[in-house]
């Protein structure tokens, strides 16, 4: 007899006496007939729920501002010379500016009952900030 559901094809035989089946406690997370098969995630990659022994270490995602961006930002902005020092701050600046932004972005948004962010959405929260932009 087939089944639709699970990982076995065929009913145990009923010759073979009690069953070796347990009935899956409901509280227990059930894992798919794909996790089962061995066909699931594939490979070792940092997926939804691949494999743990590699986890992706987290860092601080604002250091990928680089020196070289806040120094064009700093040169379209007029400034001839930047100290050292300064760049850190820079980012720290950066970091709070965008995080006041993004929570406003983000309720405009879930307001609206969507999950993707628009230009209109950022125009705005710029424009109730007191940054107005014209597009």
């Amino acid at each position: 007899m087939s089944r639709f559901s699970g990982v076995q094809r065929f009913d145990p035989s009923p010759l073979s006496g009690p069953s070796s089946r347990s009935v899956p406690n409901s509280s227990a997370p059930v894992a798919s007939r794909a996790t089962h098969l061995g066909i699931g995630l594939g490979g070792k990659g940092l997926g939804k729920t691949g494999l743990r022994r590699h986890q992706k270490i987290q860092r601080d995602t604002i250091r990928g501002v680089t020196n070289g961006d806040i120094r064009r930002l700093a040169r379209r902005g007029g400034v001839k010379r930047i100290s050292k020092i300064v760049y850190d701050d820079i980012r720290h600046e950066l970091k709070s500016y965008l995080q006041r932004l993004l929570k406003d972005v983000v309720a405009m948004v879930e307001h609206g009952g969507r999950k993707t962010v628009s230009v209109q959405d950022v125009v705005f929260c710029l424009n109730r900030i007191g940054r107005t932009i014209y597009l």
